[in-house]
């Protein structure tokens, strides 16, 4: 009986390393920074709301919890502590991932068609949707019938009864 105990137990053991190894929340880690001024922190937390995160793509770096977020999260704020200006620290990143890396890219050459798609998807609907109105207008115009044509049906359903 005591052979039985020991087996389970054992068994218990493995399994609850097991369950321990599996757990995401052993490998979670929480970030916490300190600042010298509520002012730095206030920045700290205006740029990483700023900066898109290059993995999940629809969530700022602020909310972000991919490896390469945190990286980005670290540099800002190893950035701000060595005195770097807002803009060093925004340019640092466009010159190293792109614009894409902004919430608000500027409107260059190469955001273009970022910048203008939603209008061209508009005017490309409206003219498409313009075009679709008078086709059914033209179809109405055409469908009516002329005097001879009119004549005739009252003639064919006149020896029709």
């Amino acid at each position: 009986m005591l052979v039985c105990l020991k087996r389970e137990a054992n068994r218990m053991k493995k399994l609850a390393l097991c369950l321990l190894l599996l757990s995401q929340s052993i490998h979670a880690e929480i970030e916490i920074y300190q600042f010298a001024t509520p002012e730095l922190e206030s920045r700290y937390q205006n740029l990483t709301e700023e900066l898109r995160c290059l993995v999940c793509q629809n969530q700022n770096i602020a909310d972000s919890h991919a490896e390469l977020a945190q990286d980005l999260r670290r540099k800002v704020y190893e950035k701000l502590n060595a005195g770097e200006s807002n803009e060093q620290i925004i340019t640092y990143m466009t010159d190293r991932y792109g614009d894409f890396v902004l919430y608000r890219p500027p409107f260059n050459v190469k955001t273009l068609i970022l910048w203008l798609a939603p209008i061209l998807t508009l005017l490309i609907g409206g003219l498409g949707f313009w075009t679709l109105l008078n086709r059914r207008k033209e179809d109405d115009e055409e469908s009516e019938l002329s005097d001879d044509e009119r004549e005739r049906l009252n003639q064919l359903l006149e020896t029709k009864e």
